[in-house]
């Protein structure tokens, strides 16, 4: 498109002035080479700009939570750890493609040789008509959904290796929109096969459909390159009436068939079976199987059974970052891959926490019959975008500079400025880590800044910027002026200056009820935790134990009185209670979750206004009131208290015997 005199102009005036050019005049100067077909819809962004993190969307730095190993998990022979990451997946994956963090740093980037991903479905809001049948009614939803998992689709890509794959789950909903996606950002060229799972058959209202019963979901599996060379091919036990059929011969040695002109025997007992196609009959999970862990779009064992087997092999990377109910990760490690998994769900990362830590008693996966009777390979919890302010402070120098340069998109690098060293660079502006830990007993105030300007202020252009704690700064701005020059304070825990981001930071929100764990959500930027307060106490009787949760005050508000006036003193920031009924003093292995919308008053209509007085004031006066059964007379239990905002309070209790 050709542009016209007063938009050249006007770039030209945005240009000299130094500013930023509208996304519009970006695809007019820089158009997308057009393949021969492609999805169009609102909000999609050009692969280059996703990449370059104008989506607002940028690399953040991992912490490490606790690390599992030792003689009770046997650790690799290259210091490899398994991964189970908790936060944002974009951001992951984005801070796998930049490929600077410490903890991963040359490990992950274009060495996964496997992807398989589950991820929702976008069907909750778009596909439900006031009939209860489904129906694509809100395309924008539709669109939103599409770009969201493009944008992860785009980096996963760049991560792969080069003899890498990819499986894509998806159901028939949304398959037809996402293929088209695949063969853009993969080629069409590498798409390797449309895998059909077949579920068994339904039940309920499934079963009760007025047209052909669905069973199916849909795996598209496509290659990083056309030469993909990793690909074991599997294979199915012949059926009793497929072997009476064929193999009619019988000699001392076993059943035979005849193959070929020469006649040559072909037994039984040397035949691999039957080379399983494209369409897979597996049943989902039954509801008393070993399995189970109770989350929501588990799926089975089996299936992600065979895409690993055929799809990689031993001592691979095999990387899941919508990780959901830990299966991807649980089957990599009983068949000796290395995983990476990833979800932004407290109940998710808990469900997967427990099921490695307790995968010994999972079932062998040659030989289902028996117990896989191992522990986890050594590996790492860790989390990103949501930080623990304690850690991140006593972190040794080196890695604090790290660790905060990650954080605020810093290039560390060492320079002077009329004698003076400044850490590094951020958007060619000098940037100062304030050595906090050297001097204690000083602060970043006026005296500190007019010092140094006084030293550098002829020096620099219009900008310098600051890191030092919250603590140790003195002003209330987001900024101090002098002469022309801004000193930006770039403060930890974090005060949001727009002026620095495209997009305004966006906390993770987690789900007070069990049936939207998997409702979409992005983060932008990162935070730090504030864990709410919480206060409680229990009554322990035989077997069963009272937990009376009295309060549920979450920080992240900048008042309480809001809350105090709706009459729930702030229970209803509540997002979920997590318990570990037996807690060894080692590791939470969540037993139950209980989300707040189980647990809070229901909002009622007019006629039930009394009721809902009446349970608001039990809650006041009484707190909520759970009841803990204690089979395994335990020692100590564990309690985790989330908040919508992904903050958590944790405290155990012992239980006299």
């Amino acid at each position: 498109m050709n542009l016209t005199k007063q938009q050249k102009e006007y770039i030209t005036t945005l240009i000299k002035e130094g500013k930023e050019l509208p996304q519009e005049f970006k695809y007019l100067l820089f158009p997308s080479s057009q393949k021969e077909y492609e999805l169009t819809y609102a909000g999609k962004m050009r692969k280059e700009d996703i990449l370059a993190n104008e989506d607002g969307v940028f690399p953040v730095p991992l912490q490490i939570e606790k690390t599992f190993n030792g003689g009770e998990y046997e650790e690799y022979n290259d210091g490899w750890k398994n991964m189970l990451v908790f936060g944002d997946n974009l951001q992951f994956l984005k801070t796998i493609y930049k490929n600077e963090d410490p903890l991963i740093k040359d490990k992950v980037k274009g060495k996964v040789k496997l992807i398989y991903i589950d991820p929702p479905f976008a069907t909750t809001d778009e596909f439900q008509n006031k009939e209860g049948a489904k129906a694509y009614t809100d395309k924008k939803k539709g669109a939103e959904f599409v770009e969201f998992l493009r944008k992860r689709l785009i980096v996963a890509r760049e991560i792969l290796a080069d003899d890498g794959s990819i499986y894509v789950h998806l159901d028939n909903k949304m398959v037809h929109y996402i293929k088209i996606l695949m063969d853009e950002i993969f080629g069409k060229q590498n798409f390797i096969r449309e895998v059909i799972w077949n579920r068994g058959n339904p039940s309920g209202g499934k079963a009760a459909a007025n047209n052909w019963i669905h069973t199916h979901d849909t795996i598209l599996f496509y290659s990083r390159n056309k030469d993909f060379k990793i690909f074991n091919k599997l294979y199915e036990p012949y059926s009793q009436e497929y072997i009476d059929k064929r193999f009619i011969h019988k000699d001392k040695i076993d059943r035979y068939r005849l193959q070929g002109s020469n006649n040559r025997k072909q037994y039984l007992k040397d035949s691999k079976g039957k080379a399983m196609t494209s369409v897979w009959n597996i049943s989902n999970i039954n509801v008393m199987a070993l399995e189970k862990t109770g989350y929501p779009t588990q799926k089975p064992e089996a299936l992600i059974n065979q895409i690993i087997k055929a799809s990689s092999n031993k001592d691979d990377i095999v990387f899941d970052f919508f990780g959901g109910s830990g299966v991807t990760a649980s089957v990599a490690e009983r068949l000796g891959r290395k995983w990476i998994t990833c979800d932004l769900g407290k109940l998710s990362f808990f469900t997967m926490q427990k099921r490695i830590l307790q995968i010994q008693n999972s079932k062998d996966l040659e030989n289902p019959k028996k117990k896989y009777n191992k522990k986890a390979k050594s590996f790492i919890t860790a989390q990103l975008g949501m930080y623990d302010l304690k850690k991140a402070l006593e972190l040794e120098w080196q890695k604090y500079q790290e660790f905060v340069a990650s954080l605020f998109e810093i290039e560390l690098k060492k320079h002077k400025i009329a004698g003076l060293e400044f850490d590094g660079k951020k958007r060619d502006y000098s940037v100062k880590i304030f050595d906090f830990k050297k001097f204690k007993d000083s602060t970043v105030d006026e005296e500190y800044i007019e010092q140094l300007h006084s030293t550098v202020g002829k020096k620099v252009s219009g900008k310098v910027y600051i890191i030092a704690p919250a603590n140790y700064v003195e002003f209330l701005t987001d900024y101090y002026e002098i002469d022309s020059t801004r000193y930006y304070f770039l403060k930890i825990p974090y005060h949001v200056i727009k002026e620095l981001h495209q997009k305004p930071f966006q906390k993770l929100r987690q789900p007070q009820s069990k049936k939207n764990v998997n409702d979409l959500d992005e983060a932008i930027g990162f935070h730090f935790k504030r864990p709410p307060e919480v206060k409680s106490e229990i009554k322990i009787e035989k077997d069963n134990i009272t937990l009376f949760v009295k309060s549920f005050i979450s920080r992240e508000l900048e008042s309480d009185k809001d809350q105090d006036e709706k009459g729930m003193k702030n229970f209803e920031t509540l997002s979920a209670i997590f318990i570990d009924k037996n807690y060894n003093g080692k590791s939470f292995e969540m037993d139950e979750a209980l989300f707040a919308d189980d647990l809070l008053p229901k909002k009622s209509n007019k006629k039930d206004i009394e009721n809902l007085k009446d349970e608001l004031k039990k809650l006041q006066t009484k707190g909520l009131e759970i009841k803990i059964e204690n089979k395994d007379s335990a020692q100590q239990i564990m309690v985790v208290y989330t908040d919508i905002y992904g903050n958590d309070f944790t405290e155990t209790f012992k239980i006299d015997g």
